[in-house]
């Protein structure tokens, strides 16, 4: 059982720092890059980071909070957001399309249901449309989105972690069998799932820590994932500070993702290491740009390729 409680959200949110202004009506950006598929062709997706209304739920390691505004995002800013964003990229070089809003697709606070056909139209060049959805508000909505898409839908998801007390203490609202329903609705409604997967997440002994992030991609992979990400836990809400001061949480180091990643490239899927923020992990100055490269090339590729010999480290 996850237990959870209004105090505890209350508690979380204090430690936070205050929230740089957000206009809903400016995506924070975007970024191209490409990617590979299950189907073992390499797409260029497009991913817009928009603003809008902050997730419901209050995750004990979560700092996309700080990208959100106060209250319900307004009918017609996530349109504006992404026509803006696509008129300024080369969209026929583009197959996919990730709509990242720091929160819950299906939350009608986050995306207002008039904005659906819009956001739709906007999509309909594009082979594959992902967005990301908390594992409680996959359902019925989900399809109706789906049906809307001359593309493919992807739902992008955080299991996090399997780690019995760390799912526990995670303040996520998801237990194992919530997360199996949801991906076994997506799979009865022909909707692809990426999945979210931690590596240090709090309250998972450092010794341990890599085992179960390759545990937790080898469950997201058998419920039906057909990418799963490898994320490092990062610190910067102020309850991650309060873990790290107690010793429930350590910040992962490059040389564990580079472990976490290689012991995964044999599953049946496309596991890729997520290099966002990457220098925030400690590694050795000497190779670690090559270890970062490395790490890039596997995720493109698929193929593990031999480890970075460094004198100074050796593979620490």
């Amino acid at each position: 059982m996850t237990v959870v409680s209004p105090a505890e959200d209350r508690r979380i949110r204090s430690l936070r720092g205050a929230k740089p202004h957000v206009d809903p009506w400016t995506a924070h950006g975007s970024v191209i890059e490409d990617e590979r598929r299950p189907n073992r062709i390499t797409e260029r997706a497009l991913t817009i980071f928009l603003a809008g209304a902050e997730c419901p739920f209050t995750c004990s390691f979560c700092d996309l909070w700080r990208y959100t505004i106060d209250g319900p995002t307004p009918p017609g800013a996530l349109p504006k957001q992404i026509e803006e964003t696509l008129a300024s990229n080369d969209v026929p070089s583009i197959q996919r399309i990730k709509l990242y809003n720091a929160s819950n697709f299906f939350d009608r606070r986050a995306v207002p249901t008039v904005d659906w056909p819009r956001i739709a139209e906007l999509c309909s060049s594009f082979d594959g449309v992902t967005v990301e959805s908390h594992a409680s508000t996959v359902g019925s909505a989900t399809v109706e989105f789906a049906r809307a898409l001359s593309g493919r839908l992807e739902i992008a998801i955080g299991l996090e972690t399997i780690q019995p007390e760390a799912r526990n203490r995670l303040n996520k609202r998801l237990d194992a069998n919530r997360f199996d329903e949801a991906m076994s609705f997506l799979a009865a409604h022909d909707i692809d799932a990426r999945i979210f997967v931690l590596l240090g997440a709090p309250f998972v002994p450092v010794h341990e820590s890599v085992e179960w992030t390759i545990r937790s991609v080898e469950y997201a992979v058998t419920r039906g994932a057909g990418v799963v990400s490898i994320i490092p836990a990062r610190g910067g809400n102020g309850e991650m500070e309060r873990f790290a001061m107690l010793g429930h949480f350590t910040p992962p180091t490059l040389g564990q993702l580079e472990s976490a990643l290689d012991q995964c490239m044999s599953l049946n899927a496309v596991i890729t290491a997520d290099l966002w923020d990457v220098e925030r992990l400690s590694g050795c100055p000497f190779c670690r740009a090559a270890r970062v490269e490395r790490l890039r090339r596997q995720n493109l590729t698929g193929g593990l390729e031999p480890a970075i010999a460094c004198e100074t480290c050796e593979g620490r």
